[in-house]
């Protein structure tokens, strides 16, 4: 056994030592060992830091090797270029006798053209070969030697990049330290102080731009007293040409637009001077207006030939292909008006929400001119009537994959006023952990179905003229019906649900806004035996879940919110925000009714308000490394003739995968409650805590590891509580003087790869303080490093796709 110790360690020396990054280097090479960038103080570290043409290799710690180049180099060992090359030849030669066959106006047999698709892609396989390498190759980096010419056109880039963000007196000297076979890069700049802004201007022959401009100057991207910046002035100069276009201008570009910049070297400031030149051939610029639209749906083939619909409705001409398609819908998507100044805006708002009623292929906007009138022509082309979707694949839940199967069916333009039919079905398995204190992980079977119809403007009690005044914020009413069936180890659950909808959102896109005039469900339930009993005995002390699970009709009104700031959800490298605000009144309408007609039917009713606040941002520090944030609160109230009841669907639950990770799905609080405890003394978090408040915060360091992988260290915080005291679970109630004592904090790391399509994720929560333990004994993350993965119970493992928020 210990000859095999040995012998391992002497094989991994000889693996290490034959990855070395000086191994096999050439005279007078070098291997770009570290680059250093120092004298960075008030310009940006992560900017400049880019602009270097090289980096060095990522390396193991202490050994001088790197796991990337030791692929790369086993891609070189084993590939064959010459075996390549003489494959294309053949393949192009094989190629070339079709080709001539064709030209010769002969005609190529079923498997001759499939053989010729088939060289096609295997000569664009072998190109991609040639260019990239093999696999190996491919997927590791090869050896970065040091490159002295790159390095003067790095130490040249910083230059251009300190001028244009003013630092115009700055400079920028790099240094080489060679030893051995390495190479060591320090780039030293030295900035000096920036140049401010004095003031800006505008200059212009046409005196209708120069009034518009002046009129409109506290809109410019040129901010005074700031640091000067050469991209305020490329944004200031895009701002320019589009609001000139959006105020007639339609022949105006940017290339109109000059710039002077006049620079004060003692005071250190600069003044900006913007001229707007006239045309080369006229002596101003002309302002455009509209004349008679035309729209035309063509027919979806050129094989496709049938009579045409012609009609004027709004000032607007249509041709439309059989006469399919609503006027009257598309008119209120249409925002160019006869006699009206041309306004770029309006000529893309007029595509992107053409684009949203999802009925055409694409939609081309053209202009024929006379003089300074412009005649607006739409062209598009009819969406395949129907979309087939199936899908089968598999989600995580209790750690337990469940595959699922899924199939849609999308009709578009249903009823000819491009309505939209969809209908969902979808059946699948998850893991879940019985209620009844059953051990092991079962099976969840679930089957949801549901049909509904999109109509592109706001139904009742909209009147009509509601679908002009709203065309430009997308609105849509969605009615649904829909069936769900839940199967678990300790109960049944049917439900039957309708509901009327309405959305709409901004035209940037930053709001979107949700509207449910109705939500009703019936419920029906049917309980195991054992988990009737253990409702039962709740019921005894004074818990009545159990009506949670009595049929049931649940109605409900709610409203959302969403605000993205800078498209959160792309993790581009721009900070980004997202903020989700939602409101729910249920059981509202029985306010109005006796309460004893409701009591003496035999469905079980329920009045609640719900209100959740979900805050997400996402602030990029570098260019692999990243922070993410999350704050959740939500708050749910039964009334009246709920009992202090709320639907199952209804009760918010901690811990999780997308909450905090140290605690398992639905097991965490609620507030101090101390679950039963196992043989061994740990925690028995088998059964699921539902509470009416929740309040979880989640912070989390996202860095780049290599390749596709990813790391991620995670502090989670937060808990639930209820609004009156539960008898069974004493210490769930929330009160303010002992609430943040019962915040639970669980850490942690990550590892996720990331193929862009999609994240697998793997995080390890560990519980570092536990409310459910006596004060002065609710930390516990020293017992983490006690025993191997600390106490039972304290660490959780998640699997997930995608990522946590």
């Amino acid at each position: 056994m210990n000859k095999a110790k040995y012998i391992n360690f002497l094989f991994l020396l000889v693996l290490i030592s034959s990855c070395s990054l000086t191994k096999g280097l050439k005279e007078n090479e070098y291997v770009l060992y570290r680059v250093k960038l120092e004298g960075v103080e008030k310009s940006d570290k992560n900017a400049l830091s880019g602009l270097v043409r090289q980096n060095p290799n990522t390396r193991i710690p202490v050994f001088n090797t790197s796991i990337g180049v030791a692929i790369y180099r086993f891609g070189e060992w084993t590939f064959d270029s010459t075996k390549h090359i003489n494959r294309r030849e053949k393949l192009l030669q094989e190629r070339q006798v079709l080709i001539d066959r064709q030209k010769a106006e002969e005609e190529l047999s079923r498997r001759e053209v499939k053989r010729y698709t088939k060289i096609n892609n295997q000569l664009a396989s072998l190109e991609k070969k040639l260019e990239f390498g093999n696999f190996f190759m491919r997927t590791g980096n090869p050896l970065v030697v040091y490159d002295s010419i790159q390095t003067a056109d790095s130490q040249r880039q910083m230059n251009f990049y300190l001028a244009n963000n003013g630092f115009f007196d700055a400079y920028v000297e790099f240094d080489v330290k060679k030893r051995g076979k390495k190479a060591e890069v320090t780039y030293q700049i030295t900035e000096k102080e920036p140049y401010i802004i004095d003031s800006v201007y505008s200059r212009s022959d046409d005196e209708n731009i120069y009034l518009l401009l002046d009129k409109n100057k506290n809109l410019t991207e040129i901010k005074s007293k700031s640091r000067y910046e050469q991209s305020q002035i490329s944004r200031e100069r895009q701002r320019v040409e589009d609001f000139l276009k959006s105020n007639g201008y339609y022949t105006f570009s940017k290339s109109y637009i000059e710039y002077n910049v006049y620079k004060d070297t003692l005071e250190k400031t600069v003044v900006v001077e913007q001229i707007i030149r006239k045309p080369e051939y006229d002596d101003f610029h002309r302002v455009y207006t509209l004349d008679s639209i035309f729209f035309s749906i063509d027919a979806p083939s050129d094989l496709v030939f049938d009579e045409e619909s012609k009609v004027t409705y709004n000032d607007i001409n249509f041709t439309i292909y059989r006469d399919r398609y609503s006027e009257k819908i598309i008119s209120s998507r249409i925002f160019l008006e006869k006699g009206a100044l041309y306004n770029k805006t309006d000529v893309l708002e007029t595509q992107r929400q053409l684009a949203n009623l999802d009925l055409f292929r694409f939609v081309n906007i053209s202009f024929d001119t006379l003089g300074t009138v412009l005649r607006p022509r739409i062209f598009t082309q009819p969406n395949q009537k129907y979309l087939i979707t199936n899908q089968l694949g598999a989600s995580i839940t209790e750690q337990v994959p469940g595959p699922f199967l899924s199939h849609s069916l999308r009709n578009r333009n249903l009823f000819r006023g491009a309505e939209i039919f969809e209908f969902n079905f979808r059946a699948g398995l998850e893991g879940v952990v019985s209620a009844t204190g059953e051990g092991g992980v079962f099976r969840s079977r679930e089957l949801n179905t549901s049909a509904s119809i999109i109509f592109p403007q706001f139904l009742v009690p909209f009147n009509k003229y509601s679908l002009e005044r709203f065309g430009r914020y997308n609105p849509r009413t969605r009615t649904l019906i829909g069936y769900n069936y839940v199967d678990r180890p300790e109960y049944t659950r049917e439900s039957v649900n309708g509901i009327l909808a309405y959305n709409w959102n901004t035209r940037n896109l930053r709001q979107q806004f949700s509207f449910s005039l109705l939500d009703a469900n019936f419920i029906r339930s049917n309980l195991s035996n054992d988990f009737r009993e253990i409702l039962e005995g709740l019921q005894n002390q004074g818990n009545n879940l159990i009506n949670s699970f009595l049929p049931s009709y649940v109605s409900s009104i709610s409203g959302q919110v969403i605000v993205n700031f800078n498209q959160y959800g792309a993790f581009q490298k721009n900070r980004a925000s997202l903020w989700r605000i939602f409101v729910e009144s249920g059981g509202t309408t029985l306010n109005f009714v006796n309460r004893d007609f409701v009591e003496n039917r035999s469905l079980a009713y329920f009045q609640f308000l719900k209100f959740q606040s979900d805050f997400r941002r996402y602030i990029p520090i570098s260019a692999k490394q990243t922070i993410a944030y999350r704050l959740n609160l939500g708050l749910a109230k039964p009334y009246g003739i709920s009992n202090g009841i709320l639907p199952y669907e209804k009760y918010f639950f901690a811990g999780g995968s997308t909450g905090i990770r140290a605690w398992q799905p639905r097991r965490l609080g609620p507030g101090s409650y101390t679950p039963p405890t196992n043989e061994d003394g740990s925690f028995d978090y088998r059964f699921e805590q539902p509470g009416d408040i929740l309040f979880e915060g989640m912070f989390e360091w996202r860095s780049k590891i290599y390749g596709y992988f990813d790391g991620a260290f995670f502090v989670d915080f937060g808990n639930s509580w209820t609004f009156q005291d539960d008898p069974t679970r004493p210490g769930a109630d929330f009160k303010f003087d002992r609430f943040y004592k019962e915040l639970a904090v669980g850490t942690g790391l990550g590892l996720r790869m990331d193929f862009d399509f999609l994240v697998l994720r793997l995080d390890m929560g560990v519980k570092a303080v536990d409310p459910a333990r006596p004060e002065g004994q609710r930390f516990i993350l020293g017992n983490f490093f006690n025993s191997f993965l600390g106490e039972r119970g304290q660490t959780v493992f998640n699997i997930g796709i995608g990522y946590p928020f």
